[in-house]
């Protein structure tokens, strides 16, 4: 780990992993690209922002799984609605993920498939 990470480059960098999930409105996949791309950049920085680089990542994977599901019962009918539903839930998470990570309170994501240990 660094040993010049001061508390708060180490808080926003942690911030920064959740806050990259929203470049998935503008690119595809950038919901995991995002994250990733700060994660694999600053996860020897601080076990903060390991931690937190994993914590995004993991829900970002599985709220794409949940989309590509319910865009699959689109055509059954209940698509739609999971899919407004879905867009809600990543939105009112991950903003709540980024005010506790500033906080410096520990968030676990709900409905999260731990991929990353």
């Amino acid at each position: 780990m660094n040993q010049f990470a001061t508390p708060t480059d180490e808080k926003n960098w942690a911030m920064f992993c959740h806050l990259s999930s929203f470049a998935g409105v503008i690119i595809p996949f950038g919901n995991v690209v995002g994250p990733l791309i700060l994660w694999s950049m600053k996860k020897d920085y601080s076990e903060l922002v390991d931690r937190e680089g994993k914590k995004s990542i993991n829900f970002q994977i599985s709220m794409s799984i949940y989309i590509f599901v319910s865009a699959i019962l689109v055509f059954v009918g209940i698509g739609i609605l999971l899919l407004i539903g879905l867009a809600l839930v990543n939105l009112i998470f991950v903003v709540m993920a980024i005010v506790k990570t500033l906080n410096g309170e520990d968030y676990e994501y709900p409905l999260s498939i731990k991929f990353l240990n």
